[in-house]
C-alpha cells in the first residue's frame, strides 16, 4: 500500500472529529461499543491477501449484520453524528479514531493515531473475526492471519476490562469486571481468581490461562498495570493499522506561506553559495 499523503486541514478535521467523540462517548458511555466497532472492522484482516482491515466497509449492512457484528449498528449510528459535523474524514479513520478515544476517556492508555486510511465498500466474507466460544488454537488461527503475535493476543483481550456481553447480541450475559467502563488491568486480576459470582469468563478467557505462553502475559499484565498499558498501546495500534502504511506518512500544506518559506530558503542557499565563490576569487587575485 502507498504512504498515505494527509493534508494539514485533513490533520485539522481529525482533531476537531476527536473532540467531538470524546464529548459523544463521555455523555452517552458508549465507549465499550465504540471500540468494539473499531476492533471488528480492523479485525477482518488478512495478512497473505492483503483484504479486509480498517479500511470503513462495517458500515455496509452486508457486514455490519454478520453474527460477530450484532449490535454495533447503533455504533455506526453514533459515528455517523459524528460524521456529518466532518464529512471530509474517512470512515475508515474515523472508526478507529473512536477506538482510540474509547480508551482514553475510560482512563486507559493514550494510543497514537496516525490518519489517513482510505475508505472501502467491499465487505469480507463473514467468519474472519473470533468466536469467544472456542480455544487458543483458534485466537492464533485469527490473530495470526491478521499479522499479530501472541502478546497482542493477550493484550487486546485486556480490553475486555470495558463493557458487557449481551445476551440477544452473543448469546452470553455479563461483564468481565467490577467496574465495566473503566480501563485498567481488572480483567486479567479477575481471571487469575478464577470462577466469581456475577463476572463473565467465556472460553477465549480461560484460553489464556490453559495455554503457557499466554499465561506468562495474563500473570504480568495482572501484577504490573504499567506493562499492560504499555503493551496493549502497542497492539492497539497494531491493530488499527493493519494494511496501512502509516511509517512513511506524509503530510503536505497547500499553506503558499510555507511554499513562500521554502522559497526564501532556497535563495538564501543560492547566496551563500555565490558569495563563497567570489570570496574565494578575490583571494586568488
Amino acid at each position: 500500500m502507498a504512504p498515505p499523503v494527509v493534508e494539514r486541514e485533513y490533520l485539522k478535521q481529525i482533531d476537531k472529529a476527536r473532540r467531538d467523540l470524546r464529548a459523544l462517548i463521555s455523555s452517552r458511555n458508549c465507549a465499550p461499543i465504540m471500540l468494539r466497532l473499531a476492533w471488528h472492522d480492523a479485525g477482518t484482516y488478512d495478512a497473505k491477501t492483503k483484504t479486509g482491515g480498517p479500511n470503513g466497509s462495517i458500515r455496509n449492512e452486508e457486514e455490519y449484520t454478520h453474527g460477530a457484528n450484532s449490535g454495533l449498528k447503533k455504533a455506526v449510528d453514533f459515528c455517523e453524528e459524528v460524521k456529518s459535523k466532518h464529512p471530509g474524514i474517512t470512515y475508515a479513520d474515523l472508526y478507529q479514531l473512536a477506538g482510540v478515544v474509547a480508551v482514553e476517556v475510560t482512563g486507559g492508555p493514550p494510543v497514537d493515531f496516525t490518519p489517513g486510511r482510505k475508505d472501502s465498500k467491499i465487505s469480507p466474507r463473514e467468519g474472519r473475526l473470533p468466536d469467544a466460544k472456542r480455544g487458543a488454537p483458534h485466537l492464533r488461527d485469527i490473530f495470526y492471519r491478521m499479522g499479530l503475535s501472541d502478546k497482542d493476543i493477550v493484550a487486546l483481550s485486556g480490553a475486555h476490562t470495558l463493557g458487557r456481553a449481551h445476551p440477544e447480541r452473543s448469546g452470553f450475559d455479563g461483564s468481565w469486571t467490577q467496574e465495566p467502563l473503566k480501563f485498567d488491568n481488572s480483567y486479567f486480576i479477575e481471571l487469575l481468581k478464577g470462577e466469581s459470582e456475577g463476572l463473565l469468563k467465556l472460553p477465549s478467557d480461560t484460553a489464556l490461562l490453559d495455554d503457557a505462553e499466554f499465561r506468562k502475559f495474563v500473570e504480568l499484565y495482572a501484577k504490573d498495570e504499567e506493562a499492560f498499558f504499555r503493551d496493549y498501546a502497542e497492539s492497539h495500534k497494531k491493530l488499527s493499522e493493519l494494511g496501512f502504511t502509516s511509517s512513511s506518512s506524509k503530510i503536505i500544506a497547500k499553506d503558499s506561506t510555507v511554499l513562500a518559506q521554502g522559497a526564501v530558503g532556497v535563495a538564501v542557499c543560492a547566496a551563500v553559495v555565490i558569495l563563497g565563490y567570489l570570496y574565494e576569487a578575490r583571494k586568488r587575485m
